[in-house]
């Protein structure tokens, strides 16, 4: 006897295991069965990673999580039963917190759900989700605090810091000299280049990484009477900076992006190359990326595009400027790993978090919400400029110097009126 469908009062009383007759009729003559059904997640879209895997090797991308669960537990047991030989104190609380940073980020490995990226794993980052965690819940702890608590509970992350830093100033000689420009060279030329090839990368946008550039250089002119270390040579700003170190890093990083967006991606499994050269060229591609978008904002296509467009120059400002008040509040040299981390650690959670705002802005059918990369790299810039703001209260006296403030009013308002004309013609 062939199952008929049920009427509406019967639902209920059908289990979704139940069986189907294979003959009933389905979709397009197929039957449907209740394991068809689309097990994507509702709240973001985003289909599961063990859908779409390349198991490169296969081991890597088998759930493990009660075999990790087991392997924690055993090392904290060991770990914890013996270091009893340790001091009292300080040293024992020092494991702890090791101890419970490290649980967390076992448990973000294993817990939190896939980004947008796959490669070099999905786990890689979720532990950056993790870490970015740590450092937002960090900042949450240290905004409650005053200045001089900040300053005494970094010094136990480092003992040599809780130290005043002397003023540095860069534009004591400003002679344009060929002599002058070889001794400003230093470490730090190579890290703009280095940053802004990052910033390529995440923004993938040569009219972002301008004007990027540009207003960074303003904002060292508006804010050099707060930080000295800002008072630089005019040549110093647009000519060793914006056109020499930041324009090379953008077009080493746009070319980078230009290389990805045309490579042909074709993914063959560890186990099917064949020979030494091939499975280490293999190896090797696992840290290149899984596949490539380009990024094409169109700033002025809708009012979400433009907002979309403004805010993310704005965060990415702030969070340029954001190290270089905190290490100057909390006494951290610009060398320091601390900085350093938090430098790193800002490109790795961008990465991920723009390629989410990308798609929520451009394609709202996959992505109904915005992604837990940018949200929690939201709120960790957030969460930064209000401890400045709190800190900073008494530290910085220097008055904001009269030209500053005139020449942000006319900019200000020679950009609303360019606005204004735009939105007249268009």
């Amino acid at each position: 006897m062939t199952l008929q469908p049920s009427s509406s009062e019967d639902d209920g009383n059908i289990s979704p295991a139940s069986p189907v007759d294979e003959s009933a009729p389905g979709l397009n003559g197929n039957p449907v069965h209740w394991y068809d059904a689309d097990r994507t997640e509702p709240y973001t879209r985003i289909e599961p990673f063990q859908e779409r895997q390349d198991t490169s090797v296969e081991f890597f991308y088998k759930p493990v999580t009660l075999t990790a669960l087991a392997v924690a537990l055993a090392a904290l047991g060991y770990v914890a039963t013996t270091q009893d030989v340790l001091e009292e104190g300080r040293d024992k609380r020092r494991m702890g917190t090791y101890a419970a940073i490290t649980g967390f980020l076992v448990f973000s490995v294993i817990q939190f759900r896939d980004g947008p990226f796959i490669r070099p794993h999905p786990a890689f980052w979720r532990v950056v989700l993790g870490v970015n965690l740590l450092y937002e819940l960090a900042l949450v702890f240290l905004l409650f605090q005053d200045l001089g608590s900040a300053r005494a509970m970094m010094t136990y992350l480092d003992p040599n810091l809780g130290r005043p830093l002397p003023e540095k100033n860069y534009a004591e000689n400003c002679a344009f000299t060929p002599q002058n420009i070889w001794n400003a060279i230093d470490i730090f030329c190579l890290a703009h280049a280095l940053g802004w090839f990052g910033k390529a990368l995440i923004l993938r946008d040569y009219w972002f990484c301008w004007i990027l550039s540009i207003a960074f250089e303003l904002a060292e002119y508006s804010l050099q009477h707060q930080l000295p270390n800002f008072a630089e040579c005019w040549w110093d700003h647009w000519v060793l900076d914006v056109l020499i170190c930041n324009w090379l890093g953008t077009y080493a990083g746009m070319k980078a992006c230009q290389y990805f967006e045309v490579k042909h991606y074709t993914w063959r499994g560890f186990r099917q190359s064949h020979g030494i050269r091939s499975k280490t060229k293999r190896v090797f591609t696992q840290f290149s990326p899984h596949d490539f978008t380009a990024f094409h904002w169109h700033g002025t296509a809708s009012l979400l595009h433009y907002v979309t467009v403004v805010m993310l120059l704005a965060v990415f400002l702030a969070a340029e400027l954001n190290p270089f008040y905190l290490k100057s509040l909390l006494w951290m040299e610009p060398d320091h790993p601390f900085v350093i981390a938090r430098l790193a650690g800002v490109f790795l959670c961008a990465l991920p978090a723009v390629r989410e705002l990308y798609q929520y802005i451009n394609d709202p059918r996959k992505a109904v919400r915005m992604g837990q990369h940018v949200w929690l790299l939201l709120a960790t810039i957030g969460t930064e400029l209000l401890a400045i703001v709190k800190w900073s209260n008494g530290q910085f006296p220097a008055p904001l110097p009269t030209y500053v403030r005139f020449a942000w009013s006319i900019g200000a308002r020679y950009w609303y009126f360019i606005q204004s004309v735009r939105c007249v013609f268009t």
